[in-house]
């Protein structure tokens, strides 16, 4: 996290995340507590008349913590689910795994040197 973006982008971003969880449980993101959480504490920080509200940049820090977290957990569940082991492999396979072709024989199967 190099620096923070705006709150409502972060907001926007959570709710997209939080979507994508709902949508694994079957149910409306809306019913979440989570939902009612974020959009109740972004409420309440509204941009104030302060110069400096730190109770507003201390939320937007921890919601854009949350944001990585969410999405770093959705990415790697994707990435265990693609290549976590399945049994046991071919040579091919693992070969296509890693993006590798394995070489064929001038010959084709069955061919005798």
């Amino acid at each position: 996290m190099a620096s923070l973006r705006s709150p409502l982008r972060t907001l926007q971003s959570l709710l997209r995340e939080l979507r994508y969880v709902s949508a694994q449980a079957g149910r409306p993101y809306r019913d979440m507590a989570a939902y009612q959480h974020l959009r109740e504490a972004f409420r309440a920080h509204r941009i104030t008349s302060e110069k400096l509200c730190r109770a507003q940049h201390e939320l937007h820090f921890q919601a854009a913590t949350y944001l990585c977290l969410l999405r770093s957990v959705r990415e790697h569940l994707a990435l265990h689910q693609e290549y976590h082991a399945k049994g046991e492999r071919s040579t091919e396979e693992a070969a296509g795994l890693v993006g590798l072709k394995l070489p064929q024989q001038p010959g084709g199967k069955g061919w005798d040197p």
